[in-house]
């Protein structure tokens, strides 16, 4: 069992910043893949960015490239989604979620490629 608990979320305005971190449990962190979704009211969960075990392969959303860097500390446990320049479109839960089965060719982007997933943190971004 792998427990992801997200952290980091809150009221910001247009054009701010804010940092989300997602602490794991399990003593085999490091070999996951991990990634960053999103759901906001009334829409499906999409896909915002994922980082394979060493931190090197990185896929990112086309909406949030070049504003959203995603890394990860392998010591800590702790996977972190540093966002910039926020958007109100950027409103939503965001979750954590793990691959601990991630395939060679570097981190997913679908939901169901991910087998753990955190209870989500509310980011608002008003205009």
């Amino acid at each position: 069992q792998v427990q992801l608990v997200e952290s980091g979320g809150g009221l910001v305005q247009a054009g701010g910043s804010l940092r989300l971190s997602c602490a794991a449990s399990g003593r085999t962190f490091s070999r996951y893949a991990m990634g960053w979704f999103r759901q906001a009211p009334g829409k499906e969960r999409e896909f915002v960015a994922a980082v394979g075990w060493s931190g090197t392969n990185i896929n990112y959303a086309n909406s949030v490239k070049g504003r959203f860097t995603i890394s990860r500390d392998n010591a800590k446990n702790t996977v972190y989604l540093q966002m910039h320049s926020l958007k109100p479109e950027d409103t939503a839960v965001y979750y954590c979620a793990a691959d601990t089965f991630p395939p060679l060719g570097g981190p997913g982007s679908q939901s169901r490629e991910y087998n753990y997933w955190g209870q989500g943190t509310q980011v608002t971004v008003s205009s």
